[in-house]
């Protein structure tokens, strides 16, 4: 046989062969897509064949005490284009443009985008919304969203805090209770032909969003405006930098009101609330921003001053290095090593018992007590009064203490810090502090919320916070709230003094650093009823231009305060022959 013949046809089988081998490989890969992927080829047709458009969840609402909704929502629009739905794009460029007030370039760049979807504008308000919906323009969509609205406008706005264009907390409560607030948001699932083209006949499937949960607050909506009222007077009054105000139940830490003023629009959070001079960058505008976001009751420290005297009469008397008898000499003056420390009255306040130097906010008598007690024991004290840790509150961003490590405090150290000079803590943390002195010794968690309820009102959480028992003894709480209530009735604190009630408080003056530079914080904290406290408030004044002295300008804040809560609080009038004789009258 021939030889070429016989290789041709092994060539031809070997072609055959191959040729069956391949089928049989495609019908063989044919089967198992058909069979054992059928279900992930048939999903994958379906998302290309499917549009998908997010419903946002409504956000949980957040209420004050009384059930006052202070952040709720309003409906806004989300409008958005489909390039392959557009029929007429100079129609659509034209009218999104004038109704959403858009440049035409802008709108035209989105418009004509090659993309499943492009957003053109969010937060439209509804009625705009409604509009644009009207002129039936092929390719557009009008999607109903939420936009985070704040009813009071910029009442407790640091508190409170805002959302960003997601509708996700960025600051205060919005952010620390985000997993209660922010709901489940939903979607709309639309056919479309190969071409994207949204197929009418075919229903549209949706997920419905679910709403958030609402949060409960201790924040009391009236207590807040009071309080917001008198920090703005004498923030115009003193033309001061800032003013602080908080006011709490010093048995459970339940915080009433904190106001930081001046506060910022929370429905208009990106705009300052001063005028800039000059030229900015985004940058610098952001660092403005910021600045005015911070919440200075817990985001600043600041030296307290003569406040934190009530913590050094404290320890005193807790280390049993001073009774309220315990007498003084003060000339003036201390020479604490080589350093000469001056009372605030020059000429001195002479002999005085211990209650009478703590009237007399006595530079001198501090000292002698905070030297009596000692650098290791001072600090145990300040450690079981909270002072060395953060306060825990439910707010972002909290600061801590900024104080000597204890194997550097000196005598001039210890002198300085017994009157409140030479660290630094927050308004917060030394509220805290005193309404363990107080309260009979219990340290508080103060705190903003209360529990949180779903959308019919059910309450699906109660917040718990630690409370420390026993972190002094309810002999030296008793005393304290003696020598304080003596303070506001008859010594520096007289300005803190309120008709009717048994107020008892301690005032400051502190100067800030470097010494000497002429710039002062004025401060006061004062709780009532004196000897069974239900309220404790503390107002910073930073930098009050003329008279600066805490007693006579920050006392007199927080007395005008107790004036118009006490009573909202039903707080009753102390029983004294001459409430009594105003009740007959």
């Amino acid at each position: 046989m021939n030889k070429s013949l016989v290789y041709n046809r092994k060539k031809l089988f070997i072609f055959i062969v191959a040729i069956l081998l391949m089928v049989v490989i495609l019908i063989g890969r044919l089967g198992y897509i058909m069979i054992f992927q059928s279900e992930h080829y048939s999903e994958l047709a379906t998302q290309l064949h499917e549009r998908e458009r997010q419903i946002k969840a409504a956000r949980g609402k957040i209420l004050d005490a009384n059930g006052t909704v202070i952040a709720s929502n309003k409906t806004v629009c989300t409008v958005s284009v489909i390039y392959n739905q557009v029929s007429d794009p100079e129609k659509v460029i034209k009218v999104l443009s004038e109704e959403l007030e858009l440049s035409e370039e802008t709108v035209r760049k989105k418009v004509e985008k090659i993309s499943s979807r492009e957003k053109i504008k969010s937060n439209v308000p509804k009625a705009i919304g409604d509009k644009i919906r009207e002129y039936d323009l092929n390719g557009v969509k009008v999607d109903e969203d939420y936009k985070r609205y704040y009813p009071y406008g910029s009442l407790a706005s640091k508190v409170l805090g805002f959302t960003g264009s997601d509708n996700q907390g960025i600051i205060g409560l919005e952010v620390k209770y985000e997993e209660y607030l922010k709901g489940t948001d939903g979607e709309i699932l639309t056919v479309t032909d190969a071409r994207g083209v949204e197929i009418d006949y075919v229903v549209e499937n949706r997920v419905e969003a679910i709403p958030g949960n609402n949060l409960m607050l201790s924040l009391d909506v009236n207590i807040q405006k009071y309080a917001e009222q008198a920090a703005y007077r004498v923030l115009e009054e003193k033309q001061a930098n800032y003013v602080s105000i908080i006011a709490m139940n010093p048995k459970n830490g339940e915080i009433y009101c904190m106001v930081n003023a001046p506060e910022f629009d929370l429905n208009d959070p990106y705009t300052l609330n001063y005028t800039v001079d000059g030229d900015v960058t985004d940058k610098e505008y952001q660092d403005l921003l910021n600045k005015m976001w911070r919440n200075q009751s817990i985001n600043d420290t600041y030296e307290p001053g003569s406040t934190f005297k009530i913590v050094t009469a404290t320890a005193g008397l807790e280390e049993g290095v001073v009774t309220p008898e315990s007498t003084f000499s003060c000339p003036g003056f201390r020479i604490v090593e080589d350093r000469r420390i001056k009372c605030h009255k020059v000429i001195g306040h002479g002999t005085e018992t211990f209650v009478e130097g703590t009237m007399n906010s006595c530079n001198p008598v501090f000292m002698d007590v905070g030297l009596r007690v000692g650098a290791e024991r001072y600090f145990a004290n300040m450690e079981k009064l909270g002072l060395m840790e953060k306060t825990g509150v439910d707010l972002p961003g909290e600061a801590g203490t900024i104080i000597h490590k204890l194997e550097n405090v000196g005598l001039v150290e210890l002198a300085t810090m017994s009157f409140g000079q030479s660290f630094q803590i927050t308004p917060l943390q030394l509220l805290r502090a005193v309404s363990a002195v107080i309260n009979g010794g219990n340290l508080v968690t103060p705190h903003f919320a209360v529990g949180v309820t779903d959308t019919e009102g059910n309450v699906i959480k109660t917040f718990e916070y630690p409370v420390t028992e026993g972190v002094i003894s309810k002999e030296t709480s008793e005393t304290m709230k003696y020598i304080l209530n003596m303070v506001v009735k008859e010594g520096s604190g007289k300005n803190g003094q309120v008709e009717g009630y048994e107020i008892g408080g301690k005032t400051a003056t502190s100067e800030k650093l470097p010494r000497g530079n002429g710039k002062y914080i004025s401060s006061y904290i004062g709780f009532a009823p004196a000897y069974d406290p239900e309220i404790i408030a503390i107002c910073i004044i930073d930098e009050p231009v003329g008279i600066y002295y805490g007693g006579t300008v920050a006392a007199p804040v927080i007395s005008e305060l107790y004036a118009n809560i006490l009573p909202y609080l039903g707080i009753e009038k102390a029983d004294t022959a001459e409430n009594a004789e105003e009740e007959s009258n």
